[in-house]
């Protein structure tokens, strides 16, 4: 296995940080502790539901939370709790299945250049480079994990977050968002072929791909061809499979932005944290309200 170098934006970090110190301790709070200093739990901080406080301990998503209140394995103040609407304060004990809750994590943002022959997961079987291997220790400490895929040989922009909301949208196809992919390919590119990508296509396998914007850029030394494809629904491999249906050779593909998130000119292989500005428009395009 050839050796990986991992890289990380400090400078980007320390701006992040310092735009957004309000920003990210605003929402903290410590459940599992006992109050200290308060008479009654209304001093100790606002009320959240009780399956949004499990979520943001980082246990589970808040689908998931839900589950295992209804379950009865969840306490709050050591009573047993099966209404996940109950409003919990940062000075509540809470439990799950008698095991007393962290506290809550701050939510985290992260955006990588994804070099190729590295895989989407956390852990890969195989030993093979997986994404989290390029975040410094202390980001993988708040749980991070990718949002959506890139395929082992694609490289390019994917986020990774503990944002499980978030997550959630972004990877429902309600609020599907547009994909920017860089596409070069093998020799030039029929007219047909273009206009097929912009229309829509049926797959082999009997998949039906939406219309993609494809701009045709230049190629490269030896008369290749530099596609600019914009999807927006997210079948899996969908760029390979249409190309492979129209007899086109692909050399590289890189995603170059999703949303309003854009790779820029980050080196292959560093990850930076989002600025406070990205994350808010991050959050917007999916309905949801700047703070988690």
């Amino acid at each position: 296995m050839k050796k990986m170098m991992i890289h990380w934006d400090a400078s980007a970090q320390v701006s992040a940080q310092a735009s957004a110190g309000s920003e990210q301790t605003s929402g903290q709070a410590t459940f599992g502790q006992e109050p200290v200093g308060h008479a009654n739990n209304s001093a100790g901080g606002s009320p959240v539901r009780l399956n949004k406080a499990i979520a943001a301990s980082g246990l589970c998503s808040r689908r998931k939370a839900d589950q295992l209140i209804f379950a009865g394995r969840v306490s709050v103040n050591r009573m047993p709790e099966t209404n996940p609407g109950r409003q919990v304060f940062p000075t509540d004990s809470i439990s799950v299945d008698g095991r007393v809750l962290a506290s809550p994590q701050a939510h985290a943002y992260f955006l990588l250049h994804k070099p190729t022959q590295v895989v989407c997961t956390a852990d890969d079987p195989e030993g093979r480079p997986t994404v989290l291997d390029f975040l410094p220790a202390d980001a993988r400490r708040q749980r991070v994990y990718p949002v959506g895929r890139l395929d082992y040989f694609s490289e390019g922009l994917l986020l990774l977050t503990n944002d499980g909301q978030l997550a959630q949208r972004l990877m429902h196809p309600r609020h599907h968002q547009p994909k920017t992919y860089e596409v070069l390919v093998r020799g030039t590119v029929s007219v047909e072929a273009v206009d097929a990508m912009r229309q829509g296509m049926r797959l082999a396998e009997g998949d039906a791909t939406l219309p993609a914007d494809v701009a045709v850029e230049a190629g490269g030394q030896r008369a290749d061809t530099l596609l600019r494809m914009v999807l927006r629904q997210g079948l899996n491999r969908q760029i390979r499979r249409m190309c492979r249906d129209l007899g086109l050779t692909i050399l590289r593909l890189r995603r170059v932005a999703q949303g309003p998130l854009q790779l820029g000119d980050l080196p292959s292989g560093t990850v930076r944290p989002l600025l406070p500005s990205e994350i808010r428009r991050l959050r917007a395009s999916v309905g949801l309200s700047p703070a988690g």
